[in-house]
């Protein structure tokens, strides 16, 4: 049994592919990129990949604070306007072999614009 509700992975499967990425730094400053993402439906994770990913700041924070937090969002109308999203904040893993990914185990799911109003719940 998945994490998601129904209407989160229809929306996950629904052919978004570019969201926005946060970790943090060694500094503690906040790092948030735009990525390419896949839902893993074997594991219930967000899996995010990118060119030489395993050279990126985003790999190295992940890497070191074993956190990150990705927003998939859109537009459904503009007129009216209904944005439409789903926040999910976790566990994270850095990947290297054999094909470099950050895997982020949900903990938090926030949604807005899906169902009725917004939802916010913690997972596992």
């Amino acid at each position: 049994m998945s994490v998601f509700t129904e209407a989160e992975l229809r929306y996950m499967v629904g052919g978004r592919q570019l969201a926005r990425l946060a970790t943090v730094g060694a500094d503690g400053t906040p790092h948030v990129v735009p990525v390419a993402w896949i839902y893993n439906a074997a594991r219930d994770t967000i899996d995010v990949g990118g060119h030489e990913l395993e050279r990126t700041k985003k790999f190295r924070d992940v890497s070191r604070t074993g956190r990150a937090a990705i927003v998939i969002d859109d537009m459904a109308s503009t007129d009216p306007w209904r944005p439409r999203g789903i926040e999910v904040r976790g566990r994270g893993e850095a990947i290297a072999l054999p094909t470099p990914l950050i895997r982020i185990h949900p903990e938090r799911i926030v949604t807005w614009g899906l169902e009725r109003g917004r939802t916010a719940r913690s997972v596992r």
